[in-house]
């Protein structure tokens, strides 16, 4: 592909949350890899609005880093051979040990298309259902709640219901950081109608807060508690739908007679929940009142070893009234991946089968079978996620192809996936990304395209298929995933059913297979794209978003579906919902003496999962720079750990070091930790290897928000940073992150033992190689062991070095603005010995509004001088929060301050 065929102008779709926002993209030169990028008025998703992360989407498509050329035990080699190798590895391990001895672990990143022909080759023509993916990790308790209560993995409403809804539910969800755009949506709903009424239910204090009406800190792990309540009070106090019961569910008088038995009154789920008594009656009273209701739910709920239970509590109170397939109303599941949806409709998981058909109904299975025309398919499930590496580390599963994905960093018990692939046979890495946590153990690297060049269908959380298109020419030996696994199918004999040359030809296919004998069913299969079963390649490229199913209408207008069961007709044997009886949670993983606190892990505002993408634009690298832990004052104070220095936090599977935020958002007796570092770019900052491999036993899901841990003190030596123009291997530091500046790279340092003759160490790391005129100096106070550094080259800053014995150090970002300088005067010279600002600079402070790069401190004092009163006022004067609005939240704090 060369650059003169690519579109100057394209509408694409975000490739970060499940949001799915419409992006619009100017390519202003394509071989230098340079686009500005918008968002796109007219995508019902987001109608023009960005995140943070979406809006920088410019700065990460660049070819630092990227994986351009197929390699075989780390050795570059041509397609033919690494195709080849691939192929004949398989067929030799599935001809000695089976289907079973290979596996997949496939990805939320790729496209519907990619999806399709990794599952379609796997169950369909190799046999075996071992294919699973990292929404394992994210969606699987929705997809099986949503399946027991109403019969298939269906989402029911749409974004519009959120602005439509007089009452919302955030539970398990830090929409305002996770979701942004959604947050967007539903702040601008408040704003349109003051009435509408928000409750939050998570046990920190987050960013989403900032617009509810209530917040519910519930103790982790009581959600079930807390909505069996719910559902005892509704029946209780006659807020039930009672023809609605009758006419469309099933199963009610057992799952209310439960609830009543675990969650009886409003006192005993305010004990157990320990959450204050009146907020539990506000809640459930603004629930009964309201019939047009909401409840969002995400990771919060899913990532519990009963979010099964979790998932189908909520419904069963949204059954309960009646309040679902409506209007305004219904259980609202948030997926976190770009295309965890798509991956749904494909099969994906290792207990589904394509076209949201069930392995475990033979039916389904021949059905598939015959439209394939496969010579032998799965017919029962896999192994999922965790399960799947514990067969790799047990010698079962012989042979694993990972696509785009690191599940090094991202799986629990993270180090134990490590020894499982490194003891693997054979590894197969399929990404876009040269060196990964995951592909160091990679025996094949396979590059693929990224966001910027894919061409396919991506499916948002409200069902919306949106196309994604490419807007800059495919670079080096880089492929799509679709062709590399149609290679690698062809060469394991399947060469007929799977001769695709297009994207577009997949999903043609895609969509023929969900209508195949759709139409003869009393009840169709609710997932149904036949209006686009004979789609060509020009009617394929200008799709425009739509939500499934999709019918053609008599004069040949295409059709979506904006809700499902309103006609209170679902998709069960009997079309009659079904209420899950909900027993009391056990989490399996509780606090003890030995580990006291509960582990939480999520995501934070400006960074995506391992930090591949979004850690290339340095505006995203400035408002949380390192690995952190969130503690109580309480918790501080019982752990003597202190404000800025750094825990070690420790559970019975691994540890991690993290610098240490005292927080009052955050519950006693539990902490919080980010997901994002990698050994790329920390040393011991992966919270992978801490969290417990505990999964949910009907999902599979593993439990990301309740390890038991200890933390105590790291004990410390000195404390420092480097900020260098080039990337550095730095070696003195136990502690250790890297994080990309604006023309910077910034190492954030600390150690137990103070290193001797800093000067000639520093001068040996940051001058290497560096001609005679480089200038370098410094300032050393033995007594004190501080000690700084700087080296100069031509009259500008190259790299300085600050060291000290506490973490009263110089604040770095007005240091960083020196980068910027061509020739530094004298006054700023001496300021970095100093470690002063010259008169006349200031030092930004942390940054809280990425879009602008405004800093804390500037805000702070713009707010004092100017007497601000409104984040309105505020944007006015320093344009903060008026771009994507993600930092609205602690632009309020700061007014709050005051």
């Amino acid at each position: 592909m060369t650059s003169d065929i690519l579109a100057k102008n394209t509408k694409t779709t975000c490739p970060y949350c499940g949001v799915g926002c419409g992006v619009d993209v100017t390519t202003i030169n394509a071989d230098k890899r340079i686009i500005a990028v918008s968002g796109d008025d007219h995508h019902p998703a987001n109608y023009g609005r960005l995140c943070s992360k979406g809006a920088a989407l410019a700065e990460t498509v660049g070819l630092e880093g990227r994986l351009l050329q197929p390699e075989i035990n780390g050795q570059p080699t041509d397609w033919d051979h690494a195709l080849n190798h691939v192929a004949d590895k398989f067929k030799q391990i599935i001809a000695d040990d089976g289907p079973d001895a290979l596996a997949f672990y496939a990805s939320g990143q790729l496209l519907t298309e990619d999806y399709y022909v990794a599952n379609k080759l796997m169950k369909g023509f190799i046999g075996s259902a071992n294919i699973d993916t990292n929404s394992r990790l994210c969606m699987a308790s929705a997809v099986a709640g949503q399946k027991r209560a109403f019969g298939s993995d269906t989402v029911p409403g749409s974004y519009e219901d959120l602005e439509k809804a007089s009452f919302l539910v955030i539970t398990g969800s830090n929409t305002a950081w996770c979701h942004p755009i959604i947050f967007q949506r539903i702040r601008a709903a408040k704003e349109n109608n003051p009435s509408l009424k928000i409750v939050v239910i998570d046990p920190r204090r987050t960013a989403t807060c900032d617009i509810a009406d209530l917040h519910l800190p519930l103790k982790p792990g009581t959600d079930t508690l807390l909505f069996n309540g719910l559902l005892a009070y509704l029946a209780d106090h006659g807020n039930l739908d009672l023809i609605y019961l009758e006419k469309h569910t099933q199963g009610f008088g057992e799952a209310v007679e439960k609830a009543r038995e675990t969650s009886p009154t409003i006192p005993a789920v305010a004990q157990l929940c320990m959450v204050d008594p009146e907020q539990i009656a506000t809640f459930y009273q603004w629930f009964a009142a309201t019939k047009k209701t909401v409840t969002l739910f995400s990771q919060g709920v899913n990532q519990s070893s009963s979010g099964t239970d979790k998932v189908n509590a909520i419904i069963n109170c949204h059954l309960a009234t009646g309040r679902i397939g409506r209007e305004g109303m219904g259980p609202f599941s948030l997926t976190g991946q770009p295309n965890a949806m798509g991956g749904r409709e494909v099969g994906g998981m290792a207990n589904q089968l394509a076209a949201h058909l069930d392995l475990e109904n033979p039916d389904h299975v021949d059905l598939v079978s015959r439209f394939w025309q496969s010579p032998t398919i799965a017919r029962k499930a896999g192994l999922k996620a965790v399960d799947l590496f514990d067969a790799i580390y047990a010698g079962r599963v012989k042979a694993v192809w990972i696509m785009a994905t690191n599940p090094v960093v991202s799986l629990p018990n993270a180090n134990h996936v490590k020894a499982a692939l490194a003891k693997c046979e054979m590894v197969v890495v399929s990404d876009c990304i040269a060196e990964t946590d995951t592909s160091a153990f990679a025996h094949v690297k396979l590059p693929t395209t990224t966001w910027a060049e894919k061409d396919g269908t991506v499916t948002n959380s409200e069902r919306r298929i949106s196309r994604q298109r490419a807007m800059l020419p495919i670079p080096g030996a880089a492929r799509h995933d679709w062709w590399i696994l149609s290679q690698v199918a062809q060469r394991m004999g399947y060469k007929d059913a799977f001769s695709y040359d297009s994207s577009a030809d997949i999903f043609r296919e895609h969509a023929a297979l969900s209508a195949f004998k759709n139409s003869e069913n009393e009840a169709p299969r609710a997932f149904n794209l036949s209006a686009f079963a004979d789609i060509d390649k020009k009617t394929y490229h200008n799709l425009e978003p739509v939500q499934w199913p999709v019918t053609r209408l008599k004069n040949g207008i295409i059709q979506g579906t904006a809700r499902f069961f309103g006609d209170g007709k679902f998709l069960t044997s009997n079309q009659k919902a079904k209420f899950v009886t909900v027993e009391t949670p056990d989490p399996g993983n509780v606090a003890n003496g030995e580990y006291p606190l509960l582990l939480n892990t999520g995501r934070i505002r400006d960074q995506w999962h391992t930090m591949t993408r979004t850690g290339l634009a340095p505006k995203l690298c400035q408002h949380f720079t390192e690995p952190f832990v969130e503690v109580h004052p309480e918790d501080a104070a019982r752990f003597s750990v202190v404000d800025k220095k750094i825990a070690r936090i420790i559970s019975q599977h691994g540890e991690m070091l993290a610098r240490v935020l005292v927080t009052k958002n955050q519950n006693p007796g539990s902490i919080f930790v980010p997901i994002h570092w990698t050994e790329q770019l920390t040393t011991q900052g992966r919270v992978g290897p801490l969290v417990n491999p505990v999964v949910d036993p009907i999902s599979g899901q593993p439990d990301s928000k309740h390890t038991p841990v200890f933390m105590e003190v790291y004990d410390a030596g000195w404390y420092g940073y480097i900020l260098s123009r080039r990337s550095l291997v730095i070696t003195e530091a136990e502690y250790l992150v890297k994080v990309r500046g604006e023309q910077y790279f910034c190492y954030e340092l600390a150690g137990k033992h103070t290193p001797k003759h800093w000067a000639e160490k520093t001068r040996d790391l940051l001058c290497e190689g560096d001609p005679q005129h480089v200038q370098w100096v410094e300032y050393f106070d033995n007594a004190a062991g501080t000690y700084r550094g700087a080296r100069l080259k031509d009259g500008h800053l190259e790299s300085c070095i600050f060291v000290s014995p506490s973490t009263d150090l110089p604040e770095h970002n007005w240091i960083t603005t020196l980068f910027l300088k061509a020739q530094l005067s004298e006054a700023e010279r001496a300021s970095l010995l100093t470690g002063k600002p010259p008169i006349g600079q200031e030092d930004i402070g942390k940054v809280i509004c990425a879009c602008y790069g405004i800093g804390e401190n500037t805000l702070r004092k713009t707010i004092n001088e100017k007497g601000l009163h409104s984040v309105d006022e505020i944007g006015h004067s320093l344009k903060a929060g008026t771009e994507c609005g993600s930092c609205i939240p602690e632009l309020k704090q700061l007014l709050n301050e005051k």
